[in-house]
């Protein structure tokens, strides 16, 4: 586990531990979530990007055309 300082302007602060606080948590805890979920969707981004570079518009389409044709249900109809 490391120990971090980080500077945060008194607004932004004050805003942060009234959440924390509501949340039942931390401030320790609600500023690792925080950077858990900024981390998640950074890397989430990275990762689909990658995956969209390795698709290809030929195997999509042989794997839709390897779905049947049949009628949607009632529940699934407009």
């Amino acid at each position: 586990m490391s120990t971090i300082s980080v500077r945060l302007p008194d607004s932004l602060h004050s805003m942060a531990k009234a959440l924390a606080s509501q949340d039942n948590t931390s401030m320790n805890q609600f500023i690792a979530s925080a950077v858990a979920e900024k981390v998640s969707a950074l890397s989430t981004e990275t990762y689909l990007r990658e995956r969209a570079q390795r698709g290809s518009d030929r195997q999509f389409l042989a794997a839709l055309d390897a779905v049947p044709a049949g009628k949607p249900e009632d529940f699934d109809q407009l």
